[in-house]
């Protein structure tokens, strides 16, 4: 078998797509709100530089990938190779060289590199305003509001998806998230 077909396999097996799931919603709304508060701080200041603006954004995208990698990896190992030890004593066997002691190595990897890549989709979606504002492609008045606004609409697709997989109204969940971020606006229009 190919490393995707273990994968596969291997994801199929101990039932981890789930857990996939929450990482991808869990930091993508971390990104999402994130990238919201830091673009509404930057537009209460009056603050234009587009460069610090995206180099703000680019920081905190790092430390969010790098967070979810980390975090993710070394949390999901302890829990998989708990697992294992748990298995392997009710079973009253060496388990090593199984499909079980194969999971410990692959899905801590695949689940980190998900719970990483999600905030750096939804950054980069969120933030190409300023990014094609700074190429001087910019279609948009004012790239610091527009991305506040797509900030929005990434929260309320990111409840539409999150009611998908709950089997809820997709507008009533989307709608849940896309009121969350309007108040964290106000809160920083307020204190600001």
């Amino acid at each position: 078998m190919g490393f995707l077909s273990d994968l596969q396999y291997v994801i199929r097996l101990t039932k981890s797509q789930g857990i996939a799931r929450r990482y991808l919603i869990t930091n993508g709304f971390d990104g999402a709100f994130t990238m919201l508060g830091l673009n509404m701080g930057f537009y209460v200041s009056n603050h234009t530089d587009l460069n610090v603006v995206f180099h703000a954004c680019l920081g905190a995208a790092i430390a969010l990938a790098v967070s979810g990698l980390s975090s993710a990896y070394i949390s999901e190992s302890a829990e998989r190779l708990k697992s294992l030890r748990e298995l392997e004593q009710a079973m009253v066997a060496d388990l090593s060289g199984t499909v079980h002691a194969q999971a410990v190595k692959i899905i801590p990897v695949w689940v980190a590199l998900v719970n990483s890549v999600s905030p750096l989709i939804v950054v980069i979606v969120i933030t190409a305003p300023v990014w094609l504002a700074l190429a001087n492609l910019n279609p948009f008045p004012d790239p610091v509001a527009t991305s506040i606004l797509v900030a929005f609409a990434v929260l309320f697709a990111l409840g539409v998806y999150a009611g998908k997989i709950g089997g809820t109204s997709l507008f009533r969940t989307g709608l849940r998230t896309l009121m969350i971020g309007i108040a964290i606006s106000m809160l920083v229009l307020l204190i600001g």
